[in-house]
């Protein structure tokens, strides 16, 4: 299975318009809209499953940079939550700096 991340996405933009946006180039398992835990407003950007590596393959290098909703879309591999850096603080855990002094 791979992840693809989809952002400059309209706010307007569907679940359903990304998943016949991509299923042009294969099959589409998932789409994934993020948004915010607070409000339930759209964040701009999504992630899109597909099972063959080649389908993602040539979905990321034919709609990046593509129209939907009238924004110029970025499409690329989804990088794993482990690669993208430290994150968010535990509640409760004491900072390095604290430690220090």
């Amino acid at each position: 299975m791979t992840s693809i991340f989809v952002g400059n996405l309209s706010f307007n933009t569907t679940e359903a318009e990304l998943e016949y946006a991509f299923a042009r180039h294969g099959r589409v398992s998932s789409v994934r809209m993020i948004t915010d835990r607070g409000s339930g407003s759209p964040k701009g950007f999504a992630f899109v499953q597909m099972p063959g590596m080649d389908d993602a393959e040539e979905a990321i290098a034919r709609m990046n940079g593509q129209s939907i909703g009238g924004r110029s879309i970025r499409v690329n591999a989804a990088e794993s939550r482990n690669d993208s850096g430290p994150g968010r603080p535990t509640p409760g855990a004491r900072s390095a700096l604290l430690d220090s002094l």
